[in-house]
């Protein structure tokens, strides 16, 4: 009972102790606060006082540690619960007219017969066809609580009258998987690009459509992903590894140990894997890249990861707002923290990625130095590798500038790539399909003619972009593949855009180069050059 009672106290005065310093340090910004409200020479609005002190407190933090407004909130979750609430179209904006690229299907707008090529004049009472439309009021305008109602009077070419519909929002679902098609007999191709609540579905669903046509190596594509939640992080590592191997721990000043393992749940525990990354794949990435890595599980091909190895936890605050606190770091099976430096602030944290275009990092592998503090070893075959600063790649591939001329920068910069292809696509839609029933057709006998290049080249010239006869050259086969992708992915989907796409990129190849000779992927795994 003595114990027992000495214990409470213990307690007691431990309570007290941290509520005097916490009181203290509240009364102290309270009396500012009031201060500030009572005797300052202006109106204060208290609500922008109060928000502006807690971001510039998550600044001495770390960089990832942030506040969030009413506002962003929604928009920030959106992504990563996989769904909004809307009426399920992609649109583009043409000519001042608001042009539906395609439905989202099983959407309400392909429900009640909306097509591709059909013109939204007028939503609501709103008349929205004219100067200056932009995407941020189309949005507005047409997302809604689900149940909720609109009506849109639509254009559809060969038809003479406006037509109308009254459209029912619902959820429409946000896909985080890109691509997933075979490259040929034996490869499969999987692209991510963020790790959202539906990622591991869409993941297993892409992946049994694959084994059906008898993938046996599989190429992970994570290039810009940016991450998402740690769970579905660690669930996708899971499908590559057997039972009870480490895939990560996490642990803080103030959270305890946790340590994370590999389940029965493995789809794809015997094949060989390449992961393709880059100076955009950050967080959930990194782990998945790390446990493969770190276990010798397969390769991990292209440039280095961004550096983030910290955990975030969401903490509700009282009128609506969040703060997404930084609260532990994560660590690869070897024990790697992943995390790069930040000691410098956050204004040099955010340069980190262009001081490595500087540095020419992203051009020459031995541009990047790593001390012999961070060097670790891999499970298996006792690889190095090395902490600190994002994930290594075993091959790396640099970034792929030869083709990228001026003139080719600035037409895409101003959006009129997109543009010439849904121009013409709007025009040759319904002879495209009848011509080509399949994509594989498409894909081997399509050729652009030369007036969609002269189109584009036209639109450039009336946003005053000089036509460059020598880099529209250089230039020409870069053109006509981005455009005819963006066609194919607006006639199928977008896994048809990468399959046009990745024929002409320098990592995806040397991913295929390296699965198709299994000397030289044996070799790598070791750690042999």
């Amino acid at each position: 009972m003595r114990r027992f009672t000495i214990l409470l106290i213990t307690i007691f005065l431990a309570n007290i102790s941290f509520s005097q310093v916490l009181t203290e340090q509240t009364f102290k910004f309270n009396r500012v606060l009031s201060l500030a409200k009572t005797y300052y020479v202006d109106t204060v609005n208290e609500e922008q006082l109060v928000e502006s002190a807690i971001v510039e407190m998550l600044k001495k933090l770390d960089p990832h540690s942030i506040y969030i407004g009413k506002k962003e909130l929604k928009a920030m979750n959106e992504p990563l619960e996989g769904n909004f609430e809307g009426v399920g179209i992609q649109f583009n904006i043409l000519d001042d007219t608001l042009l539906v690229v395609a439905t989202i299907s099983g959407g309400p707008s392909e429900k009640i017969g909306i097509l591709a090529g059909d013109r939204i004049i007028k939503i609501d009472s709103s008349e929205i066809a004219g100067n200056g439309l932009k995407n941020s009021q189309v949005i507005k305008l047409l997302r809604g609580k689900k149940g909720t109602k609109v009506n849109v009077y639509i254009k559809r070419r060969g038809v003479n009258d406006i037509l109308d519909f009254t459209i029912t929002r619902d959820k429409i679902p946000i896909f985080s998987l890109d691509a997933a098609y075979m490259v040929d007999k034996n490869i499969g191709y999987i692209k991510l690009n963020r790790f959202a609540a539906t990622s591991i579905k869409e993941y297993n669903e892409a992946f049994i459509k694959l084994k059906k046509q008898g993938v046996k190596d599989l190429i992970l594509d994570l290039r810009g992903n940016g991450g998402g939640y740690l769970n579905v992080a660690i669930d996708l590592a899971d499908q590559f590894m057997p039972e009870k191997k480490l895939l990560l721990y996490t642990n803080g000043e103030n959270s305890p140990r946790n340590t994370y393992y590999s389940t029965k749940n493995s789809t794809f525990e015997k094949g060989r894997v390449v992961i393709l990354v880059d100076e955009g794949s950050a967080s959930a990435s990194e782990i998945v890249s790390g446990a493969i890595q770190d276990w010798d599980r397969g390769l991990v091909i292209g440039r280095r990861t961004f550096g983030k190895g910290l955990v975030q936890r969401p903490f509700n605050l009282p009128d609506g707002t969040m703060m997404r606190l930084t609260i532990a770091k994560y660590y690869t099976p070897t024990g790697r923290c992943i995390q790069k430096p930040y000691k410098d602030g956050n204004k040099a944290y955010h340069k980190d990625l262009i001081n490595r275009y500087n540095n020419g990092e992203l051009n020459k592998e031995d541009s990047i130095h790593f001390p012999d503090s961070l060097r670790y070893s891999t499970k298996i075959n006792n690889r190095v590798v090395y902490g600190g600063g994002g994930i290594m790649p075993d091959i790396f591939v640099p970034l792929d500038t030869t083709l990228l001329t001026d003139y080719y920068v600035k037409l895409r910069r101003k959006g009129l790539i997109n543009r010439t292809a849904i121009e013409y696509l709007d025009k040759h839609r319904a002879e495209l399909k009848a011509n080509y029933k399949d994509f594989a057709k498409f894909k081997d006998n399509f050729e652009l003619p030369d007036e969609v290049l002269n189109n584009l080249v036209a639109l450039g010239e009336k946003e005053k972009i000089e036509k460059n006869d020598e880099q529209l050259k250089e230039s020409t086969n870069d053109f006509k593949l981005i455009i005819k992708a963006l066609i194919a992915r607006d006639l199928w989907n977008t896994s048809e855009f990468y399959e046009f796409i990745n024929s002409e990129d320098k990592t995806f190849i040397k991913a295929v180069e390296v699965l198709n000779d299994k000397k030289l992927y044996e070799k790598r795994l070791k750690g042999k050059k």
